[in-house]
């Protein structure tokens, strides 16, 4: 059971219950076998991780692994991403510099920037990945009723089975900070190695500033992980992992965007330490 003295327990969850059809919301629910749907998704070679299986996320008893998190996530969502969902995910599509003719989101939960991408480069194939069979159930069914092609894949982000320079952009939409700050310089140096030269990783997600200065905001929903990652800085992951042109903006202060490049060529420096005898070229379209 949750713990009823959390602040989204005692005050958030009664106000926002006051804009949700709940009514609608269980026939929603009833109205999918979720076990059977999340069994087309469900890869017996994903082992789950334990922080990701033991935590509650969002107030939600059993964290994502539920059919009732992927009934609620969105509505629950658009009324905790000032001034918009919408506005606040665009914000992550707006900061992609390149025209990415293969795309992978990362942790995309029910798809909501998975469809954003979609829509915003209609001829690049889109792969949403995630943990939870019960989340890709309703992104795959939001992208049918949007008449969107994508493809939804049961993954672990740390370690996606992806061919080595795929992709042109991964993305990662309100992941990091629900995952342990390891975790997330692992799925760094995964999005590092699955991007071509010259490829593009995008983060957005809680502004780790604000985050660190407004105690209040950390308290607000049943996030084991958050205080790490506002104690952390993106900016110095990503270097970490081997980007650069890193750049962070804040997004209506509480949200914030960060970009890296994987370089599109080692210098001659690294050639001669390394013993390369092959330099990086150019991702196409890049």
């Amino acid at each position: 059971m949750p713990n009823q003295d959390t602040i989204w327990e005692r005050f958030l969850s009664p106000v926002i219950r006051l804009f949700i059809n709940e009514e609608e919301l269980r026939q929603y629910s009833r109205s999918i076998d979720w076990e059977q749907a999340g069994e087309a998704f469900r890869q017996p070679n994903v082992t789950i991780p334990e922080y990701y299986s033991s935590q509650n996320f969002h107030g939600i008893t059993g964290g994502y692994l539920t059919s009732g998190a992927a009934v609620t996530y969105d509505p629950i969502t658009q009324y905790v991403l000032p001034p918009n969902e919408k506005v606040v995910r665009q914000a992550a599509i707006d900061a992609i510099a390149g025209k990415p003719r293969r795309i992978l989101d990362l942790g995309c939960g029910t798809g909501s920037t998975t469809l954003l991408l979609k829509q915003a480069f209609p001829q690049a194939e889109v792969i949403g990945l995630d943990l939870s069979p019960y989340m890709l159930v309703r992104a795959q069914d939001k992208a049918n009723k949007a008449g969107l092609d994508i493809q939804w894949v049961h993954g672990n982000a740390e370690n996606t089975g992806f061919t080595a320079d795929s992709f042109d952009l991964v993305t990662a939409s309100l992941l990091f900070h629900e995952t342990p700050p390891n975790v997330s310089q692992a799925i760094l140096t995964e999005c590092f190695c699955l991007l071509k030269a010259g490829g593009e990783v995008i983060i957005l997600d809680g502004n780790q500033k604000t985050l660190r200065n407004l105690e209040w905001l950390n308290n607000v929903f049943e996030e084991p992980y958050i205080r790490d990652f506002a104690a952390g800085n993106l900016d110095a992951w990503l270097g970490k992992a081997g980007f650069d042109a890193i750049e962070t903006h804040d997004v209506w202060v509480i949200q914030q965007v960060s970009r890296g490049m994987k370089p599109l060529r080692v210098s001659k420096q690294e050639i001669a330490e390394d013993n390369i005898t092959e330099a990086w070229i150019p991702a196409p379209g890049y």
